[in-house]
């Protein structure tokens, strides 16, 4: 989201680290708002309940996942080139909203969760898919299927996201590199 300028984004910049650090469940209201520095009733005027904040949040994050991926998308590139440019739209969305890629994670299958909400998440796995799908008719990519091969590329980049925000490896070119050279053997047909 933009920098902090009005109650509602401090509200909203609030609620994402409160999800993502603590889970919808165990965060409150109260929490939110004694963190955006507004009172309780602040958030009310401009969300109906917590269930309408998490998935304003969720809808906007995937959204916005989704305009990075999708940016400049090198459709006539080889899939290897492809997969550079969704590795990267991950590195920087990550870098560009903190807790925004752990907050997916962690909420991508809440039961709180809304139709639309649950519509923009099988939007941004569709864009994984498509690329997976179009990889195997190619036979550059493993012939696994293609929620596999999201979970793998997926999973390995929040878990190093996780890492890097706990401090416990630092983000290097070198780093994000070998990382990403070792995602692209993890998925693509060897041989």
């Amino acid at each position: 989201m933009p920098v902090a300028t009005s109650k509602r984004d401090n509200i909203l910049n609030s609620a994402l680290k409160l999800f993502a650090e603590r889970g919808f469940d165990a965060t409150t209201v109260p929490m939110i708002a004694n963190d955006a520095l507004v009172g309780a009733g602040t958030i009310y005027r401009y969300f109906e309940n917590k269930e309408v904040l998490v998935n304003t949040l969720f809808q906007y994050y995937i959204h916005t996942f989704i305009e990075t991926l999708n940016k400049d998308f090198p459709c006539d590139r080889s899939i290897k080139e492809q997969f550079h440019h969704l590795f990267q739209g991950m590195v920087r969305f990550s870098n560009q909203h903190e807790h925004a890629l752990y907050f997916i994670k962690t909420h991508s299958a809440a039961h709180f969760l809304t139709d639309t909400s649950q519509e923009y998440f099988e939007q941004l796995l569709a864009i994984l898919q498509t690329f997976f799908d179009r990889g195997k008719e190619e036979s550059v990519i493993r012939n696994l299927p293609s929620t596999a091969l999201i979970a793998i590329i997926f999973g390995a980049f929040q878990e190093l996201h996780q890492l890097i925000r706990k401090g416990e490896l630092e983000q290097t070119n070198d780093l994000l590199k070998g990382v990403e050279e070792s995602c692209w053997d993890a998925v693509r047909l060897h041989g």
